[in-house]
């Protein structure tokens, strides 16, 4: 959107393509920085509420401005950064953790042509930004110099690649549904429902079931139990034909 828009204003071509990606990515962080900046306030307003509190309401109007005051006490707070870490790695884990986050974000439509990388292979883009996230962990704990931080940063890394694992799983069916990897496309397949989701790929589980299918059939009273003849037995499946019996 943002290059068309230069475009139509005379710009060359790569000079409209450059400046509209920038724009695009400088907006989007602007946008989630305070989409993160409020609905931190309104957790804080939340749990407040729940324990029969105000809450932040001192900076700004009923407390609106409270999340970039902290923002910049952290800015200007000072870095302590311990004697024996290695003060490179230290300082590099959060920015490769930030900047993963961030990144991950390039290729989510926001709206119909609102995106800035609408590449075909979207969503193996996301479980590789994901598993990059990893290393932010690891060389946080590691940068410390301390076993304790380690072990707990290495706890972090395999809580985060277990989630990718199901994750991945849930994200197949999806795949299988679209049949693309492109976000875009994914989401234009759900606006007919599930049926243009399904004919849009060869993938069709309401005409290709997995397993054989039950037949239902009611036992013959004779393999009722003694103790339980009078009551009514429910109807059980089985993936068995209709003329075997069961045993009791």
């Amino acid at each position: 959107m943002f290059v068309d828009f230069f475009q139509s204003i005379g710009l060359p071509h790569g000079w409209a393509w450059f400046i509209g990606q920038v724009s695009a990515i400088v907006v989007l962080t602007l946008s989630l920085l305070l989409m993160v900046a409020y609905v931190l306030l309104a957790d804080r307003k939340i749990f407040a509420a729940v324990q029969m509190r105000k809450g932040p309401n001192v900076v700004g109007a009923f407390g609106l401005l409270q999340s970039f005051a902290d923002l910049f006490k952290f800015v200007f707070k000072e870095s302590i950064i311990p004697a024996g870490a290695n003060k490179g790695v230290f300082v590099l884990a959060p920015l490769v953790s930030a900047t993963l986050a961030l990144g991950a974000w390039a290729v989510v439509p926001l709206a119909d042509g609102w995106v800035v990388a609408d590449i075909n292979v979207g969503v193996l883009y996301l479980f590789a930004i994901s598993s990059l996230g990893v290393y932010g962990i690891i060389m946080g704990g590691w940068a410390s110099n301390s076993k304790y931080a380690f072990l707990g940063a290495l706890r972090s890394a395999a809580q985060m690649v277990s989630y990718e694992v199901s994750i991945g799983f849930v994200i197949i069916t999806v795949l299988l549904y679209a049949g693309s990897l492109n976000l875009s496309e994914i989401v234009r397949a759900q606006q007919d429902g599930c049926s243009r989701c399904s004919s849009s790929s060869s993938f069709r589980p309401s005409r290709k079931p997995i397993g054989r299918p039950s037949i239902c059939r009611k036992p013959s009273p004779s393999s009722w139990p003694a103790t339980r003849s009078n009551i009514p037995r429910p109807c059980s499946c089985s993936s068995s034909s209709p003329n075997s019996s069961t045993s009791s």
